[in-house]
């Protein structure tokens, strides 16, 4: 039987990316990202605002990427899976953790630094751990595709 473990979270991080590397050279990267909602309380009539807290992790190239782009108050798209995990504490307790191991990053909102909104220096708008380039190569030109060469004079 197939099963799916998928998590999108769309909010905004709550502090700048902390990056590490393990003794392999992997990168890994943390960050808190906060996703916010509204509810009204049936009693006073109210608005109340609900947020939540969530760990998210990248690793290798994503984890280089979102250390160089996000920073606190940043909106970012997350995809990624769900990890549980328990520790023990200084106490002796039993805690235990959800981490989102995040697969995709895409940046949100208007373009730091820039003041005219041009491209000079702006972040990538999407990555993902398995869109970065594979070799140094300029991409091939595109091909024929065999109705180069046809008749524009469609009767219909």
């Amino acid at each position: 039987m197939a099963s799916v473990n998928k998590v999108i979270l769309v909010g905004n991080c709550g502090r700048d990316p902390e990056i590490r590397y393990l003794p392999s050279g992997q990168a890994v990267a943390n960050i808190s990202i906060a996703t916010s909602s509204k509810r009204k309380d049936k009693t006073s009539g109210e608005y109340i605002d609900d947020t939540q807290w969530h760990r998210v992790t990248f690793y290798d190239r994503l984890a280089e990427i979102a250390g160089e782009y996000v920073k606190k108050g940043r909106p970012v798209y997350i995809e990624g899976r769900l990890k549980y995990g328990k520790y023990t504490d200084k106490d002796g307790i039993e805690k235990n953790t959800v981490d989102i191991i995040a697969t995709e990053l895409q940046l949100l909102g208007g373009r730091e630094g820039t003041s005219s909104g041009g491209d000079e220096g702006a972040a990538p708008r999407q990555t993902s751990s398995s869109s970065a380039p594979k070799s140094d190569h300029a991409a091939k030109p595109a091909t024929k595709t065999g109705f180069d060469d046809m008749d524009d004079d469609i009767p219909f």
